[in-house]
């Protein structure tokens, strides 16, 4: 299984995840572009899907279904575990609410499209008001081997990296991801995640002492992920 990445808009992301003749369009915005490299590599796009409805995911969705005759598979009605399968190889639904009260990612063999769940550097605002759902939502994919691919929604990089370092400004790691960002294709693996995202290191010493500092809960991973959230 393979995956591609597009950029569309400003800093919007979509993505077709592909086998050896059929492809899933993932917030199709770059409805030309992913149509021309379907064509070129001799793909089907046999789905259109989302990994939430905000509009600026679901823009393309009509151009997109309309050009290629493909299925429309309405995120709000997958379910956990639930797979797509790519010429024998399944693409494995996560139901992440947080963002949105509808967010979901994909997991192929080595990667996750993350949407606005899990940005490189960043987590999504908790439109949905529910915390607590994104911990567990966020849980799920952590749970993945630290060599995992993270392919998020938006390329927010460099100022999620200044909030970052504004937040915890003795992380060294924090340099060297950014001397690997490449705005052309815009990937992180979980490892570098948990070693400079803010917001998945709820079990770093250092983000348990600010919170401390600040008066926060933070007895719990869930607590301090909730605190981390609030506070910064």
């Amino acid at each position: 299984m393979q995956i591609k990445q597009f950029r569309y808009g400003a800093d919007n992301f979509g993505y077709l995840v592909f086998g050896a003749t059929r492809a899933i369009a993932i917030d199709a915005g770059a409805v030309a572009d992913m149509t021309d490299f379907a064509q070129e590599h001799d793909l089907t796009i046999a789905w259109v899907t989302n990994t939430h409805l905000h509009p600026d995911h679901t823009g393309g969705n009509a151009s997109m279904l309309e050009k290629t005759g493909a299925a429309f598979l309405d995120c709000t009605t997958f379910s956990q575990d639930q797979q797509i399968f790519l010429d024998k190889e399944a693409l494995t639904v996560i139901l992440t609410p947080g963002h949105t009260h509808d967010g979901v990612c994909f997991a192929g063999d080595d990667f996750l499209v993350t949407g606005d769940t899990l940005f490189n550097g960043t987590v999504g605002n908790c439109f949905s008001g529910d915390l607590e759902a994104f911990y567990h939502s966020l849980k799920k994919l952590l749970a993945f081997p630290g060599t995992t691919r993270v392919f998020a929604g938006h390329d927010y990089v460099k100022e999620s990296l200044e909030i970052a370092a504004a937040i915890d400004p003795g992380n060294l790691d924090i340099d060297r991801y950014l001397e690997i960002y490449d705005p052309a294709l815009v990937v992180s693996t979980l490892a570098d995640e948990l070693q400079v995202n803010p917001f998945l290191r709820f079990n770093a010493d250092s983000m348990i002492q600010k919170l401390k500092q600040r008066n926060f809960s933070c007895d719990t991973e869930k607590q301090r992920f909730i605190s981390l959230m609030e506070a910064f």
